[in-house]
């Protein structure tokens, strides 16, 4: 990590927003495993299955829950973070008055486009920090930050927030999605440094 030219030590000042083992970015880092899916607001869908009735969403259909705008501090596992992060979306807890969910559920894989997945704890996803971004300071979100859609789960490390999302699938038990499977946390909280596997002991 190039500190100083990409990267800074937190001010004092700044310390009770920067988890332990995190520098501040400058800009704001594109981290990517495998190529960027492109896919376009017109052809993107948010599917939802398992322990909910299965339910398809257009980009349209997104776009007529209401809107809303977000500032959240932004954490990588790779230890960066971005402070003030503008999104604009739609809450995770207005998306779900349209979905139709089972009782059991207690957990759900997010899948992206391109085939990445990864877990949550229904108690986790169903936070109010949490919403579907479609804007990033302004614009339309970039392929390359997970346009035209993907998930923030500010409370996590941002693998957590899925690029691309594409589908929710409701489980009654944990199952572990790709970086959890090749060794990260279950879970992936900042402030405890949940970054790896042997974290979970």
């Amino acid at each position: 990590m190039a500190i100083g030219k990409f990267f800074s030590k937190p001010d004092p000042s700044l310390q009770d927003r920067t988890p332990p083992g995190q520098h501040l970015s400058k800009g704001f880092p594109v981290l990517t495993y495998g190529e960027t899916p492109e896919v376009t607001a017109d052809a993107w869908q948010l599917k939802v299955w398992g322990l909910a009735k299965e339910v398809s969403f257009t980009f349209s259909d997104l776009m007529a829950m209401p809107q809303h705008d977000f500032t959240k501090d932004f954490h990588c596992v790779t230890h960066w973070s971005k402070l003030d992060v503008q999104w604009r979306g739609v809450r995770v807890m207005d998306f779900m008055k349209q979905v139709d969910l089972n009782p059991t559920a207690t957990y759900l894989m997010q899948h992206a486009y391109g085939g990445y997945t990864t877990n949550l704890t229904l108690e986790d996803f169903l936070k109010e920090d949490n919403f579907f971004a479609h804007t990033l300071f302004g614009e339309p979100l970039s392929a390359d930050h997970g346009g035209p859609v993907r998930l923030v789960i500010p409370h996590l490390y941002a693998w957590k927030s899925t690029k691309w999302i594409h589908g929710l699938e409701f489980l009654d038990r944990e199952e572990l999605g790709f970086w959890e499977s090749n060794g990260y946390h279950r879970r992936g909280e900042p402030w405890a440094q949940e970054r790896y596997s042997d974290s979970n002991r």
